[in-house]
């Protein structure tokens, strides 16, 4: 969330920031209306409890003197009785502050192309070329059956649709995708973390609006507790509550999760298969830094993933996110899109994103300065998203035998095979 100052100091850097979204500035002005109601009940109370310690001492002061002290009581009677309903109103009026505080999106980077959807997007760079066959080419939902790589139909009768049983050489192929992203990303300082699998409803509310991205998440109904939906949260939601060291940042985190969204895809390339489903595992880049470094280091995320598909000789291309599309909490966003000849668009596989201080603020998560403390930059990337990458594989790498050419990469990982051959 953004800091109270700004809406105190600078509200038109707030407003103009949501017009470049394309949003109305109410949300912006409630939380100003309730911070404003919240400081006239913080007056309140401070004269409440002055005028309780000065009747107080006026009590005192009778009873020693012999004096009549009713009147001065039946005063502090109704002072008692004042306060704490003051104190309850001061407590709403700030928890409603901050709830309206936390939909107001972060600002964007300058540098942000204006757009009101996916056509407002910029392309920035091309990766290989789009692949071309001399043979009818397949989709990778065909492909999968061809491979017997996924049992979709007893998934769905043990968990629903749009969940899996990867088999055989699919199987193996996740895991070697999994092992060729973390293998790159700890040669350049990127620690492994496998992280919990679940988060309570505070800590995730660190890292996400929960009133927009909770209708894709799974919770544990019994329990505090929801399913990640990418190991990013988790491990940014980390340090929540701490003051970290600055010599120990930039902290480089690689992490590793099976993740749960119960998002419905299109109907198309999504509606079957595992392009968009359930249950999916991942190798998530997350950075915290000081905010100095973090232009810097997300390109690193992006330079890191840009490699890692140009490893395996997939067609992708670059995207910048534009206003319109780049969701509540980055202040700038890449997206990496794949080529998908079945359906003859670019599909994405993964995204990019600086956060700034945003995440940090509803985190309360701290670094130390000399004069006391600031707020850390927040930044994550997907490194590999094992069932988009292995789609993209399945079509821009078919056989006309029916047969896939594994990525060279990959091969080490499979026993040295170099074709996953129909079944």
């Amino acid at each position: 969330m953004l800091e109270m100052a700004l809406f105190r100091d600078s509200p038109e850097a707030i407003f103009a920031d949501l017009e470049r979204r394309g949003l109305g500035r109410e949300m912006a002005e409630q939380v100003i209306e309730k911070d404003n109601e919240w400081r006239t009940l913080i007056d309140e109370g401070n004269k409440l409890r002055s005028d309780r310690n000065r009747v107080s001492r006026e009590i005192g002061d009778a009873k020693k003197a012999g004096n009549d002290a009713a009147q001065l009581l039946k005063q502090m009677k109704t002072l008692k009785l004042q306060l704490p309903q003051l104190e309850q109103e001061t407590a709403d009026a700030l928890a409603k502050r901050d709830a309206a505080r936390m939909r107001v999106p972060n600002l964007l980077d300058k540098v942000v192309p204006q757009g009101d959807g996916a056509d407002g997007n910029v392309e920035l760079t091309r990766h290989g070329k789009q692949t071309e066959f001399n043979f009818k080419p397949q989709s990778h939902n065909v492909l999968l059956e061809t491979l017997a790589g996924a049992d979709l139909e007893r998934a769905a009768k043990v968990a629903g649709r749009r969940f899996y049983y990867l088999c055989g050489g699919l199987a193996r192929l996740e895991l070697a995708l999994v092992n060729y992203a973390v293998e790159l990303l700890a040669e350049r300082g990127y620690e492994a973390v496998v992280p919990p699998f679940v988060m309570n409803r505070e800590a995730y509310e660190g890292v996400v609006d929960l009133n927009d991205f909770e209708d894709v998440m799974y919770k544990i109904e019994e329990h505090d507790l929801y399913l990640i939906a990418t190991s990013e949260h988790p491990l940014t939601a980390r340090f929540r509550d701490e003051i970290l060291e600055p010599g120990k940042l930039p902290l480089r985190y690689c992490g590793l999760s099976t993740n749960f969204r119960r998002e419905v895809g299109a109907h198309g390339l999504s509606d079957r298969g595992i392009w968009r489903v359930h249950q999916f595992a991942k190798v998530e880049q997350v950075v915290i830094c000081k905010p100095d470094d973090s232009a810097t280091l997300h390109q690193e995320l992006l330079q890191n993933a840009v490699d890692l598909f140009q490893g395996l000789e997939l067609p992708f291309r670059v995207v910048e996110m534009c206003t319109g599309d780049i969701g509540t909490i980055a202040a700038r966003k890449f997206d990496l899109e794949a080529w998908m000849p079945s359906v003859g668009e670019w599909k994405e596989v993964v995204s990019a994103s600086n956060c700034t201080a945003y995440q940090a603020l509803r985190l309360n998560m701290r670094y130390r300065i000399p004069d006391g403390t600031a707020w850390p930059h927040t930044l994550n990337a997907t490194g590999i998203a094992t069932t988009r990458t292995l789609a993209a594989i399945l079509e821009n790498c078919q056989q006309p035998d029916g047969s896939i050419a594994i990525p060279r990469p990959l091969r080490k990982w499979m026993g040295g095979l170099k074709a996953l051959a129909p079944a």
